[in-house]
């Protein structure tokens, strides 16, 4: 007599754990002082900024933590240039080399300089600490009359 096997379905239990939505992390507080990464940002109207960032952390996330106008409208996506920033020439060496998207969007950027960078690419390492930030007077968006956007 030959047994015949049944197979049971087999269950699966999945464990979920509560991930970081996009620019979660850089609302977090540094867990150790080598974590940290001071930078200043240098606003529109000229007043500086310094903030206080970790390893890890995205320009344009972190500048929405401290009320910073830094729009981001397309939220990181590389699909516009409104997180455009300059970035102090001593440090801009220490920043990875950007995508061929990033320079595609910084092309679409008014007051382009040679310095330039957008803030949603730009992650933050320990040889950041002390870069400066500067805001350009204008960036180019659909909102018109002085709109002060508000991050998504």
């Amino acid at each position: 007599m030959a047994y015949q096997v049944q197979k049971k379905p087999m269950r699966r239990c999945l464990m979920t754990t509560q991930g970081l939505r996009h620019g979660d992390y850089e609302w977090q507080d540094p867990k150790t002082e080598e974590e940290v990464v001071n930078i200043t940002f240098i606003d529109r109207s000229g007043q500086k900024v310094p903030v206080q960032g970790k390893i890890g952390d995205n320009v344009l996330y972190l500048a929405h933590r401290y009320g910073i106008e830094l729009e981001g409208a397309c939220e990181a996506s590389l699909a516009c240039s409104t997180c455009h920033v300059y970035v102090d020439q001593e440090y801009y060496d220490f920043l990875q080399e950007p995508l061929e998207e990033e320079e595609d969007m910084l092309d679409l950027a008014v007051f382009l300089k040679d310095n330039s960078r957008l803030g949603c690419q730009i992650i933050l390492t320990k040889e950041l600490n002390g870069m400066t930030l500067t805001l350009p007077q204008a960036t180019r968006n659909f909102y018109v009359d002085g709109h002060v956007p508000k991050p998504h």
